[in-house]
């Protein structure tokens, strides 16, 4: 468990969780609690007697449970004392599969790209208060020390010459983390694309032969997968943003500043998780078509064949026709007891098949494909 006390210019950090049940709220600044999943089910008495004394209040039984659970998708919900948004991120695992002690769900694929089955949708929960950020995460969560780091280095003093600008409220935290965890996934396009492009260049090549359906079929269930993720992950952000709308009005310039900041990040995320949603619909559908113009290929390379194959019967059908007359058993028949018949016979079939040939050819009947 990591806790965090952010101030305007200041971070500093601990791990004494029985300090804060009874320190009551800090005078200024607020506070951040990163725990994970199991250390927030085994210490579920402090946490919610720090919660108590920080901001006066209790999480909901239920609310507990959703925090808890670890298949939960992404949504939004509240009470009138605290927001409660379950998210789940979008961050590239190690591809092992879940144990005992990890709480995450991967992408069911059994095969499929490597980058698609090191994808972890782990729930991540945040619990926002107006002096408290609840955060509940999978266990080594990368997401929580990744974005520790990236406070600790904001509060330094180059960073703060630099401009850099510490989260002004829990929400404002959430919302950085939660946009983090997007990009994170964002920064997937490129593997992804190069992957399908790869697939793609397969089953377009005439001198190869795909085998891997049972993989381009994975990824395609995955795919989709993600997107019903984005999904939830969209609505549930929006539904944060209306909540946000409903909220008493800021009184003083500051804080009406910082609640339009607040929403211009909120409605940022949003665009960022549609800029996923938009990028993994387009794989899907890059991924259909490659599939789709395969099977057009190889339908138009079958129908060449069969035109040349046709076009060379036709070739050899009245040469069959001559040989099966003079196969016949008659006594008279012209040209058949003539020295020169055979050669006779030769040389008209030859001229019939070079005309045939030549007709053919001039008509692209026999041409040379480029499939």
């Amino acid at each position: 468990m990591r806790i965090f006390h952010i101030q305007s210019s200041t971070v500093t950090e601990s791990a004494d969780i029985d300090a804060l049940a009874t320190s009551g709220p800090p005078a200024q600044g607020y506070i951040w609690v990163a725990c994970a999943r199991e250390e927030l089910e085994s210490s579920l008495g402090k946490v919610q007697s720090m919660l108590q004394s920080l901001g006066g209040v209790q999480l909901v039984d239920l609310h507990v449970s959703d925090l808890l659970n670890q298949q939960l998708p992404s949504h939004y919900d509240y009470t009138s004392q605290y927001d409660m948004l379950v998210f789940r991120r979008l961050a590239a695992g190690n591809g092992s599969t879940p144990g005992t002690g990890q709480t995450g769900t991967r992408i069911p694929a059994k095969g499929g790209p490597p980058i698609l089955r090191r994808i972890d949708t782990s729930p991540v929960g945040f619990v926002v208060l107006d002096r408290v950020l609840l955060t509940v995460h999978p266990t080594d969560c990368a997401a929580r020390e990744a974005y520790a780091a990236k406070l600790l280095q904001a509060a330094s003093a180059e960073s703060r010459a630099a401009g850099a600008r510490l989260p002004t409220s829990p929400a404002d935290l959430m919302l950085r983390i939660v946009n983090q965890m997007v990009d994170s996934y964002l920064a997937l396009r490129r593997e992804l694309t190069h992957q399908l492009d790869h697939w793609q260049a397969e089953l377009l090549n005439p001198k190869t032969r795909f085998n891997n359906w049972s993989t381009l079929m994975d990824a395609r269930l995955a795919l989709h997968h993600l997107d019903e993720i984005c999904e939830e992950q969209r609505s549930s952000i929006q539904d944060w943003i209306e909540a946000v709308k409903t909220w008493p009005d800021a009184t003083t310039l500051a804080d009406q500043r910082d609640r339009e900041l607040l929403q211009v990040r909120s409605r940022d995320v949003l665009e960022h998780i549609e800029r996923v949603v938009h990028h993994v619909r387009r794989l899907e559908q890059s991924a259909e078509t490659a599939v789709q113009m395969h099977f057009s290929a190889q339908s138009h390379r079958t129908n060449d064949i069969m035109r040349t194959l046709t076009a060379l019967t036709a070739i050899f059908l009245p040469l069959n026709l001559i040989a099966g007359i003079f196969g016949m058993n008659f006594d008279f028949i012209p040209l058949l007891h003539i020295y020169s018949g055979f050669w006779w016979a030769m040389g008209s079939m030859a001229l019939i098949a070079s005309a045939l040939g030549l007709l053919f050819w001039r008509k692209r009947y026999i041409a040379r494909s480029e499939l």
